[in-house]
């Protein structure tokens, strides 16, 4: 077992009990609407109600008065699903920022690598990261690594996760899934469900998600 999942394991007992620390944030990571088109597309996926997480969550987070941040993926390509001015690049209902919320626009898919979300999370002293995001074995997997590299304790909300197949290997979206998950616990993060996380913020939060 490594030192870094000690050390959330660590920080994961110390917010057990009470109330969500001030070092911590929701990070949003790619919830945009190419992922609701694939969906809507009849694309196999897991965590369907992932969205409804996702908001539970960040109004949770707002009513708890810690951040909100969001991450977002741009194509340079016209064609792109992600290009800016693209139908799937808007966020997704659930993801809207609101006034003064950190967004970060990223061209890699982590969000350490092309943006300073780095250096804003060290500026305002946030050292726990819980995520929440779309998709499981990409984004989601090469940011949750990058950051527990850079030493940030991080949490995945494992049900406010979007997961798809992949068919060019032939895997279904929950092999794909449960394997990024594993490999996730075992060395860069907890694993957390929605409904036990919004149980220790500071809100009447239990009837927003279902367990």
């Amino acid at each position: 077992v490594s030192h870094r999942l000690d050390r959330s394991k660590a920080e994961h007992g110390r917010q057990e009990g009470g109330r969500m620390q001030a070092d911590t944030a929701l990070v949003i990571i790619d919830m945009q609407m190419v992922m609701q088109e694939r969906i809507d597309a009849g694309r196999p996926h897991v965590n369907p109600n992932a969205p409804a997480a996702v908001e539970a969550l960040a109004k949770a987070f707002r009513q708890a008065g810690r951040p909100v941040i969001h991450i977002r993926h741009a194509e340079a390509d016209p064609a792109s699903p992600l290009y800016p001015d693209a139908s799937g690049y808007p966020p997704m209902a659930c993801a809207q920022a609101l006034p003064g919320e950190a967004l970060f626009v990223k061209r890699s898919s982590s969000a350490f690598a092309t943006t300073p979300l780095a250096a804003h999370l060290r500026d305002q002293g946030l050292s726990h990261l819980y995520v929440v995001d779309a998709v499981a074995g990409f984004c989601v997997n090469s940011t949750v690594r990058s950051a527990a590299d850079l030493g940030f304790v991080v949490t995945v909300v494992r049900d406010a996760v979007i997961g798809f197949d992949l068919p060019s290997a032939a895997l279904d979206a929950q092999t794909v899934f449960d394997v990024t998950m594993g490999l996730l616990e075992a060395d860069f993060a907890t694993l957390r469900d929605s409904a036990a996380l919004l149980q220790i913020l500071p809100v009447a939060a239990s009837g927003l998600v279902d367990p």
